[in-house]
């Protein structure tokens, strides 16, 4: 396999997802990722840019989200930017407990976090990066 990136540039829209959706299928068709690969790529950054769409720049179609990947033979690596003040991401309630069952936010990063090999947050939570390792 050979390295390969690239960079997707868009407005803050809920309908762009499906840009990400195709960029996924596109990853997985020409690098041959396995299903499971797919899937957890699939649901944690499709969360990332959702939440970079509605909570860092909350819906402002003036507000761009980046969306970047790195693929060589070992991992993908993808990074989620978006141009809000970030969240304390250290600071996240587990959705699985009793109390935070109902709640209907609060489940992305808990999905992110367990679906990436790695994960790192920056910019005060305004960048995600996620590294996913093959095999």
């Amino acid at each position: 396999m050979t390295k390969s990136e690239k960079l997707l540039i868009f407005p803050s829209e809920l309908e762009n997802i499906s840009r990400v959706e195709r960029l996924i299928d596109e990853i997985s068709s020409s690098h041959n990722l396995s299903s499971e690969i797919y899937g957890k790529i699939s649901v944690a950054l499709i969360e990332a840019v959702n939440n970079a769409i509605l909570h860092g720049n909350q819906l402002d179609v003036t507000k761009k989200v980046k969306v970047k990947y790195n693929i060589d033979d070992e991992s993908i690596s993808f990074i989620v930017w978006d141009e809000g003040k970030g969240f304390d991401f250290s600071n996240i309630p587990d959705p699985t407990l009793p109390e935070n069952l109902e709640k209907t936010h609060g489940r992305g990063v808990f999905l992110m976090n367990h679906l990436a090999d790695d994960i790192e947050f920056g910019e005060n939570g305004a960048i995600v990066e996620m590294k996913f390792i093959f095999g």
